[in-house]
């Protein structure tokens, strides 16, 4: 929660600080979309609510006008959806000159009911059953990126081919070339420190250019809402400094792969640390084991909101970093899920699946519904993998291709339970597209491998 208010947004625009407010709604594919309005026209009546095409959550990454989805269609004549300013998320935004922001639930234009499929309202569906079972949820998401010395004009321009790095090699924990990027990872720690997002640090990662921002925990929806600011603000960022920030799971072969990982906790409404017992093995409350194992037990299932397009699932790579195998290990980052701060009340699951271009709010509220199952039924956890999970054999594994991903989350009777039908309908609708329209591209790999030898 923000600690700017409408009130402090009434006084900066009196006095001539803020001119410009962004309301913003959360697509499918995780974005900021909505509108500019003129500071003085919102603080007055737009602050209430506004109006956007329902289209918006319907849409693929090219903002397709998508056919086959029930909520949304030519035949229904793409309607209005209500945006309903959550003022709890009113923040400045220092990057960008005399502007604040603020995140819009959406709403059905005649109930005013929340549209069941927009994601912000799926994560808050999930985060009111762990309050009905007197809980919350605090989460972290650690993003990697990508950071190059140049625009993301001239990147287009050029086809996306001979794209300068920020680095030429791996900059993993590397002070002296990370001082070389300092100029954009400065002004993105202190403008998300100014957005109100507590930053903890970031540093170089494990690939040439590649960067990490981490941000302190908050409840899953507050978490999630940094993430999409997060996301944006870094590009916002990047592209004022003449540089180009790319989110892709896996935006070269030769490159790692970009994650965000998830880590999770449960407490009480009374902040009691529920996840962690001194008696308990590694600290390991009951309840932890409960919800870590219906994390394995829907593995597969939820898979599609940790991995949501065809290049997700490339960054799936022996040896990577990224995990293959759907287990959990103590403290083993070749785990797809890993047990850290063992015997401490900040002991916590880790989910290493998710890459940088999952829609949090989605991502969320799949490991959410997944643990919540564990504990209503009191699954039992497994015992953990010891040793190099990218060789274990036997194992659970993460599915391969986004096919087969979707296929898992369409056939899941828990995703259906805790989402709806009509909102599962929808995301294997949006999985399909995706699949569909990569099926027929023809790429460059493909023409340079058979042009002369096919």
């Amino acid at each position: 929660m923000s600690s700017y208010t409408i009130d402090d947004l009434r006084k900066d625009v009196a006095e001539g600080r803020i001119d410009t407010v962004l309301a913003c709604q959360v697509d499918m594919q995780g974005r900021l979309m909505g509108k500019r309005f003129q500071a003085e026209y919102f603080v007055e009546s737009a602050w209430k609510e506004t109006h956007s095409c329902n289209y918006l959550i319907a849409t693929d990454m090219e903002m397709e006008t998508v056919s086959g989805y029930k909520a949304t269609s030519w035949e229904k004549g793409y309607g209005d959806y209500t945006m309903k300013p959550d003022l709890s998320t009113l923040r400045r935004i220092p990057w960008l000159d005399g502007t604040a922001l603020v995140l819009c639930d959406m709403l059905d234009h005649h109930t005013h009911e929340e549209v069941a499929h927009s994601p912000r309202a799926i994560l808050k569906k999930q985060v009111k059953r762990l309050e009905d079972m007197g809980m919350k949820a605090y989460m972290a998401s650690e993003l990697e990126f990508f950071l190059f010395d140049q625009t993301y004009e001239s990147a287009q321009a050029s086809g996306y081919r001979n794209l300068k790095l920020a680095s030429a090699y791996n900059e993993d924990y590397h002070i002296f070339q990370t001082t070389k990027e300092e100029e954009v990872m400065r002004a993105i720690r202190t403008g998300l420190q100014g957005a109100g997002i507590p930053v903890e640090n970031s540093k170089g990662e494990a690939s040439a250019g590649q960067e990490e921002i981490n941000v302190r925990y908050a409840d899953a929806l507050a978490m999630a809402d940094r993430h999409a600011i997060i996301k944006n603000g870094c590009k916002e960022i990047a592209w004022s400094k003449g540089k180009a920030i790319t989110f892709l799971a896996k935006w070269n072969y030769n490159a790692a792969g970009s994650s965000s990982h998830i880590h999770q906790s449960l407490w009480s409404l009374e902040e009691k640390p529920l996840f962690f017992d001194h008696t308990g093995k590694y600290g390991m409350s009951p309840l932890m084991h409960n919800y870590v194992a219906g994390l394995l037990a829907h593995a597969s299932e939820i898979t599609y909101f940790l991995a949501p397009y065809i290049n997700s699932y490339k960054r799936f790579m022996a040896g990577t970093f990224a995990p293959t195998k759907a287990i959990w290990s103590k403290d083993n980052r070749t785990a797809g899920y890993r047990l850290c701060g063992e015997e401490t009340k900040g002991i916590r699951i880790e989910c290493r699946v998710g890459g940088s271009d999952l829609n949090p709010y989605l991502a969320f509220a799949a490991l959410l519904a997944a643990g919540i199952d564990g504990i209503e039924n009191k699954l039992e956890l497994e015992a953990p993998f010891v040793g190099d999970a990218y060789g274990g054999q036997g194992v659970r594994e993460i599915p391969r291709t986004l096919r087969s991903a979707t296929a898992a989350m369409t056939e899941s009777a828990m995703l259906r339970k805790a989402f709806g039908d009509d909102v599962i309908d929808h995301y294997t609708r949006a999985g399909e597209w995706e699949q569909e329209e990569y099926d027929r591209r023809i790429t460059d790999w493909e023409v340079a491998r058979g042009f002369e030898r096919a």
